[in-house]
């Protein structure tokens, strides 16, 4: 493309705080952990930073607290070169945080409490209105309120915007705020979750999507972890394998694949190869630990697609 991708996220950030420690306390009881990790996360932030990683210019809509981690997320965007222009605090909200406690055999217990993310609202996308209009993507997840998500969807088709919808954390939803959604992209635990069908297979995952296009959605994408993903429309479907890697820590792979296919559609990339590449994109976020800091650049991708895109061209000869 003659200018570099526009990417607008209007979703969550949030705080990971990650406590290590032998066991988890009693009722009452204090004891000492043995590490802590504070890092810098939500679904949408995640996915604002793996298409800055990936080349695009990203604008972020979003909500933090009038606490300490409100200026922080927002400095963590900037340092990153995502646009903040509307990141704003929300004076008396604490920001989003979501607790974690690990025991040693990785064991965990979260609590998520979404805190400013709730008051991002439907007058907050009418202020980003004209930002909005010029990009060529809107990304969409379920960890703000519902009405803002289904208010944004109906922007999205209003103006011609290509919009993707990550329905993560899975709940019921009113599809019919959904119709002409571009891309409904959820995992098989989320695609369950919304048709009520049980996705172990790519046989059951066409199933899931044949339910979800007949709601009026034009393209379902299911991502199958190391099964790949599954593209579908109402014309065919098809299974796109994933990549083989050395996987150490999975958390924060859709974000990863949501983030990336959103930049490869907009430089123009066919669907297919944009679904094969957000495959290799996630693939390899698995590779690191932690969410955000596992997340390639693009030329560290590129370099890594350029061999696997030839090893696959041979494997098909």
């Amino acid at each position: 493309m003659s200018r570099r991708p526009r990417v607008a996220v209007v979703g969550s950030a949030n705080i990971d705080l990650t406590t290590f420690a032998d066991r988890f306390p009693n009722a009452g009881e204090t004891i000492f952990g043995q590490r802590f990790d504070l890092g810098f996360g939500g679904k949408g932030a995640n996915q604002a930073v793996a298409g800055r990683l990936c080349g695009a210019d990203v604008f972020m809509v979003a909500r933090v607290g009038s606490d300490l981690f409100g200026p922080a997320t927002i400095e963590n965007f900037e340092k990153l070169g995502i646009d903040t222009t509307h990141v704003k605090q929300v004076e008396g909200w604490s920001s989003g945080v979501a607790p974690i406690f690990v025991e040693p055999n990785g064991q965990n217990r979260i609590l998520v409490v979404k805190g400013a993310n709730d008051a991002l609202k439907p007058a907050d996308v009418d202020a980003a209105a004209e930002m909005l209009k010029s990009t060529d993507c809107i990304v969409l997840q379920f960890e703000i309120p519902l009405e803002t998500v289904y208010y944004t969807v109906a922007f999205a088709r209003k103006h011609g915007i290509r919009c993707i919808l990550n329905p993560a954390p899975g709940q019921p939803v009113d599809m019919g705020a959904l119709a002409s959604l571009d891309y409904f992209v959820p995992n098989e635990s989320e695609a369950e979750s919304i048709t009520g069908i049980a996705v172990r297979n790519v046989d059951d995952a066409r199933k899931c999507a044949n339910k979800l296009l007949n709601e009026g959605i034009h393209r379902v994408i299911i991502t199958l972890g190391a099964k790949g993903s599954l593209l579908a429309s109402r014309a065919a479907s098809e299974h796109v394998p994933a990549f083989a890697v050395k996987s150490v820590d999975s958390t924060g792979a859709g974000d990863a694949f949501i983030g990336s296919f959103a930049v490869f559609l907009a430089e123009g990339v066919p669907e297919p190869e944009a679904v094969r590449r957000a495959n290799l994109y996630a693939g390899l976020s698995t590779t690191g630990v932690g969410t955000q800091k596992s997340f390639y650049d693009r030329a560290r991708f590129d370099s890594e697609w350029n061999v696997r895109s030839k090893e696959l061209s041979a494997a098909k000869r």
